[in-house]
C-alpha cells in the first residue's frame, strides 16, 4: 500500500495556449471561451481516471476558487478543496471574509512549512477555526442550469506571531467536505499542504529541470507534445524522490517497464561497492531500489553523510537512464 502522500502518477492535464486575438470581456465570456475551463476541464478528466477510488478530493489553488467550480464538479465520491480568492458573496447577503470573522477561533498546533523558492523550511503555530456558509451564484454568471447557491465548509487558519521579517501564515480554505471537529478541520489543512507537490513539480518542469519556458518551439502543437512527454517525466522524478528513504513501498514496476528494469539492474553491477554503506540498500525491483540507482546516475555519492538526492539529480539520472535504456533496447532489438 502507498504512504499518504504518495504520487502514483497524472490522471490528466489541459495545456492552454493564449493566441494574440483581442478577447470579449472576460465576465461577458461563457466558460467554453475562458482559460478557466481548464481548471474544470481537468478535474472531470480526473473522475474518469479515478472512477474506482472510493473517494477523490481535487486541490486547487486560488485560481480555482469559483462558482462554476464548486456547483458543477462535486458529486457523492467527488470533493474539491481550494484556498479562496474570491470574498464571495453568502446567499444571506453577507460577505464570506465577515462571516468568518464572527466566529471564534477553537483550537491551535504548530504545523511544519516545507521548503519554497521564496522561504525556507520552518514551523508555523496557527489558530484555526472552522464553519460553513452558502455562497451565492454571481449575478452576472451566464452559465445555465446552475443553483442559486452552493453551501461548503470553510477553515481558516492564522499565525498570529510570526518571526521577524517573515509573513505570517494566511489560509482560507474552501471544501465540499462536511466538518464536525477541529481534527476534521486540520485535516482539510494537512490535505492542502499536499500542495507542496504540485510546486515541487513545475520546478522540475520548469527552471530547474526541463526548462519548459525556455523551449524555441513555435508551433502550439509541437509546444503541447513537449509539455506532455516533460510533464510524465516530472511526476516519476517526484516519484523517486518520495521512495529515495525506503519509506513508500512501491514496486519499480509502478514507474519501469520489465525491460527498463532489467536495465536498471544490469546498472546496478556499476555502483556496488565492498562494504554495506556502498551497497543498495533496497529490496531488489522496489522503487526505492530503482531511486537508489537513478540517484548514483545523477552524481549522487550515496553516502550516508550525504544529502538526499532531490529533484534535480533525480531528473539528471533520469535522462542519463532514458539514454542507456535506449541503447540497451537497441541492443535486443538487433543482436540475434
Amino acid at each position: 500500500m502507498p504512504t499518504p502522500g504518495s504520487c502514483l502518477g497524472l490522471v490528466g492535464g489541459r495545456v492552454w495556449t493564449r493566441g494574440s486575438e483581442e478577447l470579449t470581456p472576460h465576465a461577458e465570456r461563457p466558460l467554453n471561451e475562458k482559460e478557466s475551463r481548464r481548471w474544470v476541464e481537468t478535474a472531470e478528466a480526473a473522475k474518469l481516471v479515478l472512477s474506482r477510488a472510493a473517494r477523490v478530493t481535487a486541490i486547487a489553488d486560488r485560481e480555482g476558487d469559483f462558482f462554476i467550480m464548486w456547483a458543477r464538479l462535486p458529486d457523492r465520491r467527488f470533493d474539491l478543496l481550494s484556498r479562496v480568492m474570491h470574498d464571495h458573496a453568502l446567499i444571506d447577503g453577507s460577505k464570506l471574509r465577515r462571516a468568518v470573522e464572527t466566529v471564534a477561533f477553537c483550537d491551535t498546533q504548530t504545523i511544519d512549512l516545507r521548503e519554497r523558492a521564496d522561504r525556507p523550511a520552518r514551523q508555523a503555530t496557527v489558530c484555526l477555526r472552522f464553519g460553513e456558509a452558502t455562497i451565492r451564484r454571481p449575478q452576472n454568471l451566464r452559465e445555465a442550469g446552475l443553483p442559486d447557491g452552493v453551501r461548503l465548509s470553510w477553515v481558516e487558519i492564522v499565525e498570529p506571531a510570526a518571526p521577524d521579517g517573515v509573513e505570517p501564515l494566511h489560509w482560507l480554505l474552501l471544501t465540499t467536505h462536511w466538518l464536525s471537529s477541529p481534527a476534521d478541520a486540520w485535516q482539510i489543512v494537512a490535505w492542502y499542504k499536499q500542495r507542496w507537490m504540485i510546486e515541487q513539480f513545475f520546478r522540475v518542469m520548469k527552471n530547474q529541470g526541463f526548462k519548459i519556458e525556455d523551449s524555441q518551439l513555435h508551433l502550439a502543437a509541437r509546444l503541447e507534445k513537449l509539455v506532455a512527454i516533460a510533464a510524465k517525466a516530472a511526476a516519476i522524478v517526484l516519484q523517486l524522490v518520495q521512495a529515495r528513504s525506503g519509506g513508500d513501498h512501491q514496486p519499480a514496476s509502478l514507474t519501469f517497464t520489465a525491460a527498463e528494469i532489467d536495465t536498471l539492474a544490469a546498472l546496478e553491477s556499476r555502483f556496488k561497492g565492498t562494504t554495506k554503506l556502498q551497497s543498495n540498500p533496497h529490496s531488489k525491483a522496489s522503487l526505492a531500489w530503482a531511486a537508489w540507482i537513478i540517484a548514483k546516475l545523477g552524481g549522487w555519492n550515496g553516502y550516508a553523510s550525504a544529502k538526499p538526492p532531490g529533484p534535480i539529480t533525480f531528473f539528471n539520472g533520469l535522462k542519463y537512464f532514458r539514454a542507456v535504456a535506449d541503447g540497451w533496447a537497441l541492443r535486443d532489438m538487433y543482436m540475434p
